[in-house]
């Protein structure tokens, strides 16, 4: 990944590419938020794929709306939703712009910044993108801003090489309702913290 990166964090070339290299190549990563004038951060365990309107477990399946208009806008922004009334979601952008797809963010493990972290979670873990999201204090307030800036405070940096023999590849969570063949695309991607060294 290094051709791809900022002394700070992950250009937008980066993220212009296809969806499910993305995905695959954020595990590793390291999600960075400023809160309050300190620097959180955890490195990313899971990620899936949401790719255009053909993807019936895509957001942009029914066309661009007010919701999910940040999925059209160019790669490398941060697309925050609200679900169900209680949660919010954190995605990157990938691909071309007007081309609508982005990688889900579904679960750090925290390397900096813990104690807040773990304050701000009671304790609990964030393997869950609600739960990262409530860890980082990350919102709404957030929706459209470009990770490739870190003056917005939220970006993501390089972090842990992650070898193939340590990703596990499945289908999407969540998409109860959705047909296949979209419900079972082999499209998450997912590796336990445990299996590596951490300096």
């Amino acid at each position: 990944m290094t051709s791809h990166l900022l002394p700070i964090g992950l250009r937008q070339e980066f993220y212009a590419r296809p969806t499910l290299t993305v995905a695959r190549e954020l595990l590793g990563a390291r999600l960075v938020r400023i809160l309050d004038g300190v620097r959180l951060a955890g490195i990313i365990t899971e990620a899936e794929a949401y790719i255009g309107e053909e993807d019936l477990g895509c957001h942009a399946h029914a066309g661009k709306t007010k919701r999910n208009a940040v999925m059209f806008a160019p790669p490398g922004h941060a697309y925050v939703y609200f679900t169900y009334g209680m949660h919010w979601m954190l995605n990157a952008v990938t691909e071309a712009e007007g081309f609508p797809a982005a990688v889900l963010i579904r679960a750090i493990w925290p390397v900096e910044g813990v104690e807040i972290i773990t304050a701000r979670r009671n304790g609990r873990d964030t393997g869950g993108p609600a739960r990262l999201t409530q860890a980082l204090g990350i919102d709404g307030a957030l929706n459209g801003v470009d990770l490739c800036d870190p003056a917005t405070g939220l970006w993501i940096e390089a972090g842990l090489p992650v070898p193939a023999e340590s990703v596990t590849i499945g289908p999407r969570v969540g998409l109860y309702t959705v047909p296949e063949p979209w419900k079972s695309k082999p499209w998450r991607f997912t590796f336990r913290m445990e299996e590596l060294w951490v300096c």
